[in-house]
């Protein structure tokens, strides 16, 4: 069975590659989301005045891969207690957000905060800053076509990704 999750981490072409890569993971797309322009394009999205966040739009296969897999990838692949940035890049556009599409997601995706957030804390780490919210009536808009696999289309391309540097807790957390 395929589902869907949305998943930012600061600019999308990098978190795209890292979950494209995924066994299970059957589609990726990246866009924008959680904003209040319709139809933004990228460079609207860059004056932060939409709202939006670089999005990455995941399709996976519930047999090969779970959505708590998924939600460790994305702790680690980024800088979650950073608000509205990742490295060099500012805004709120590279805000951390997981936008949840089932009921369960959403349990799932705050069980696995408070359990990162335990490591972090014991790090000496600040908060985590990911907004965790249901996708219910949040359209998704996806990117102009060059943002789609940039990475494919361009291998050495930028890939921003400011981790902390803390492994996920491996004990399994899921709702």
């Amino acid at each position: 069975m395929s589902s869907i999750a949305y998943f930012a981490t600061g600019c999308f072409w990098g978190a795209e590659r890292r979950l494209w890569q995924m066994p299970g993971v059957v589609e990726t797309s990246v866009g924008y989301m959680g904003g209040s322009t319709q139809n933004p394009t990228y460079e609207n999205v860059c004056t932060g005045a939409t709202g939006h966040a670089e999005m990455v739009k995941v399709s996976f296969d519930e047999s090969k891969i779970s959505y708590q897999r998924l939600l460790e990838e994305f702790w680690t692949m980024h800088d979650p207690t950073s608000l509205n940035r990742q490295g060099g890049d500012i805004g709120t556009q590279y805000r951390s957000s997981i936008y949840t599409t089932t009921p369960a997601q959403y349990v799932n995706a705050v069980a696995s905060r408070d359990a990162y957030q335990g490591v972090l804390t014991a790090e000496g780490l600040d908060l985590i800053a990911t907004e965790i919210i249901s996708a219910d009536g949040v359209t998704y808009y996806p990117a102009e076509e060059y943002h789609q696999k940039y990475l494919v289309k361009n291998p050495n391309g930028y890939d921003c990704h400011s981790s902390t540097g803390v492994a996920y807790p491996t004990a399994s957390v899921s709702a």
